[in-house]
C-alpha cells in the first residue's frame, strides 16, 4: 500500500517527457525510456543522484535539463559544453533531444564522468564526449555553454570566458544557458554580467517543481 506522496512519485515516468516534447522519434523514446534503468543501476554503484531523488529522475533531472531546449533549440552542427555535468545533466537529455548537435560534458570528479560514459554508451549516444577535467582545461570553442547550478555566476563565468565560437548560428548570440533556482537578484548583481535574461520555467511546465526555477541566459562577454 502506497501513501499519497508515494503514488505521486511513482507516476513520474518518461511519459512526462513526451507530454512536453511530442514528436520524438522511436529511437529517442527508447533512449529516454532506458535512462531510468541505467541511472538506477549506476547510481547504486556511484552516487550521483540522492537515493530519495532517484524516484523523481524524469521530473527533477531529465525534464529539468530539457527546459534549456524551450529557450534554445540547438541547431545541427552547433557545439555545446556542459560544465560540472555530475551524472550527465543537462548534457545527456539534451544530447538525446538534439542528435545532430555535438555535446562535450566535463566534470572534475572522475567517478561522475564514469557514470556519464556508461549511461551514454548504454543508450548509444554518438554525439557526446565526456572528459574528466576542469572547464578551464578544455581547449576548444563552443556555441553555447550549459550548466546546472554548479556555483555562483560570478565564479562560474571566469571558468568559461574565452571558450565561445565567434560566429553565431542560432537565434541568440553564443553564450551561457544556466539552470538556477530561487531569488537571483543579488547573485545577478554580484556577477556584474551584462544582458542577462531570465526565462521562468513555470511558463513552460505546469508542475510545482518548476515554480521558482529559471534558465539564465547571457551572451559571451
Amino acid at each position: 500500500m502506497f501513501l499519497a506522496g508515494e503514488r505521486k512519485t511513482q507516476a513520474v515516468t518518461s511519459d512526462i517527457i513526451y507530454k512536453y516534447f511530442p514528436g520524438l522519434s522511436a529511437k529517442q523514446k527508447q533512449q529516454f525510456d532506458k535512462l531510468e534503468e541505467l541511472y538506477r543501476f549506476w547510481n547504486a554503484q556511484i552516487n550521483v543522484i540522492s537515493r530519495k531523488d532517484i524516484d523523481s529522475l524524469y521530473l527533477h533531472h531529465i525534464l529539468h535539463s530539457l527546459s534549456i531546449a524551450k529557450v534554445m533549440p540547438f541547431l545541427p552542427g552547433e557545439k555545446v559544453l556542459d560544465v560540472g555535468t555530475g551524472g550527465g545533466f543537462p548534457g545527456i537529455p539534451l544530447a538525446i533531444l538534439f542528435p545532430d548537435t555535438q555535446f562535450h560534458l566535463v566534470d572534475s570528479i572522475g567517478k561522475k564522468i564514469k557514470v556519464v560514459q556508461e549511461v551514454s554508451k548504454g543508450i548509444g549516444l554518438e554525439n557526446l564526449v565526456s572528459t574528466h577535467a576542469r572547464a578551464e582545461q578544455i581547449d576548444d570553442k563552443f556555441n553555447f555553454i550549459v550548466s546546472r547550478a554548479v556555483t555562483q555566476l560570478k565564479d562560474f563565468y571566469p571558468w568559461v570566458r574565452g571558450k565561445f565560437a565567434k560566429k553565431p548560428l542560432n537565434k541568440l548570440p553564443n553564450g551561457v544557458l544556466y539552470l538556477k533556482g530561487g531569488d537571483l537578484q543579488e547573485e545577478l548583481k554580484d556577477s556584474k554580467l551584462n544582458e542577462v535574461h531570465l526565462y521562468p520555467l513555470s511558463e513552460y511546465f505546469e508542475e510545482d517543481f518548476f515554480e521558482t526555477k529559471y534558465v539564465v541566459y547571457f551572451p559571451a562577454q
